[in-house]
């Protein structure tokens, strides 16, 4: 039987409910995994098109264009989700556009009740005008200037820091790497691959993760959402990532009363986590999975856009809250706004509504994500000590 002591308890139906979506949006909320190019606000991708002379959108006003972004990206293909950001990328080519959406970005997430985002991006799809790369991560980092001192001054301080993404079909790794380490001291916190899991194995780029290694330096991976435990082993055990993005497919590895998680059907699965807190469930892990959980290697866990790229069947069953159950470090975040037409409030509210979560899980995936945050760790402390903490506190008083 699967030891569950490190697991939280969800609040009983009766409290469960009373979290409404103003609580909800009262929280300070950590993102560890949120594409800048995938949180463009639709009104702003519109006025850079007319700016830059991009004519490609599929609908001249906001509201049409933002359901065109959430309906082709609910597809439930991991592939036609990513042609989606060919319009959000066409726009940002230029460094005033760069600035506008990462400082709107900081606003947007400061606003949702977010105290510390990560946010990547990719360097190299937005040269397509002669940026230089670092012109590209400099527009960047102003841009989550100019908008944390936005969001401060209306009293929503937030911590932002920048991923930079190398394309997993791309050759351009190394370069992003190097880059990253050099602008590490300036609010980039780390390296993301990213792109289509399915033919680009993460081993495709290992001299950049030596290279990372070497340096000392931050990395997450994506792994484990389209694709299956291949990837997610490549990822751990050959480039040495700390942090899993998305990585919900490590369930793959993990059995339950002698049946393979993947083999369940849904009600079952939905079923899982309170059986799991119940002692009901004799829950295996296999070798993978064990490490994982055991290395604490947080996987970065974006319900929403996992029903759009079917890595998960709904958020009732989605495998977020049976690896939290299980003990795992689950972090929760956005991936991409606009696709997913979505915010840290309602990922939160949805489990909330559909997988019955209270305050003690939101906080333990808010927790969570910032333990495992690319900064130092005293001021990852600070954060949980002095902000997290108390803002659940207030929320239960």
């Amino acid at each position: 039987m699967t030891d569950t002591s490190a697991t939280t308890h969800s609040l009983d139906e009766t409290a469960a409910r009373a979290l409404t979506q103003d609580v909800v949006a009262a929280l300070p909320k950590v993102v560890l995994h949120d594409h800048l190019d995938g949180g463009v606000r639709p009104a702003t991708v519109l006025e850079l098109a007319r700016k830059t002379g991009y004519d490609a959108l599929p609908a001249d006003d906001a509201e049409t264009l933002a359901r065109w972004f959430r309906d082709s990206a609910d597809s439930g293909s991991l592939v036609r989700y990513l042609e989606t950001f060919e319009h959000t990328v066409g726009v940002m080519q230029t460094r005033d556009a760069i600035v506008r959406v990462a400082a709107e970005c900081a606003e947007d997430h400061a606003a949702d009740g977010v105290v510390y985002a990560e946010v990547r991006f990719a360097p190299e799809l937005h040269i397509e005008k002669g940026l230089a790369l670092t012109e590209v991560v400099d527009a960047v980092l102003e841009g989550f200037r100019r908008g944390a001192e936005r969001a401060a001054e209306q009293g929503r301080p937030i911590v932002m820091r920048a991923l930079l993404t190398a394309m997993r079909h791309a050759a351009k790794s190394v370069e992003i790497a190097e880059l990253a380490v050099a602008y590490r001291d300036q609010g980039v916190a780390g390296f993301d691959i990213a792109g289509a899991e399915a033919g680009f194995p993460p081993t495709r780029h290992l001299d950049a993760f030596e290279y990372l290694r070497r340096e000392n330096a931050h990395f997450t991976i994506h792994a484990g959402e389209a694709f299956g435990l291949p990837s997610i082993w490549e990822a751990i055990q050959y480039c040495g990532a700390e942090r899993l993005g998305h990585g919900v497919r490590i369930t793959d590895d993990i059995t339950i009363d002698g049946v393979a998680y993947p083999e369940l059907d849904e009600p079952a699965r939905a079923a899982l986590p309170e059986r799991v807190r119940a002692g009901e469930a004799d829950v295996r892990l296999g070798r993978l999975a064990a490490f994982v959980r055991d290395r604490r290697i947080a996987l970065e866990v974006c319900p929403l856009s996992n029903l759009q790229t079917g890595a998960a069947l709904s958020l009732r069953s989605h495998p977020i809250s049976f690896l939290l159950a299980l003990g795992f470090r689950v972090a929760l975040s956005t991936d991409n706004r606009l696709m997913s037409d979505t915010s840290m409030t309602k990922e939160m509210a949805g489990l909330v509504s559909e997988a019955g979560w209270g305050l003690d899980d939101l906080e333990k995936v808010t927790v969570n994500a910032m333990k495992s945050a690319f900064i130092p760790f005293d001021e990852r402390l600070v954060i949980i000590m002095d902000v997290i903490k108390p803002g659940f506190a207030a929320s239960r008083a």
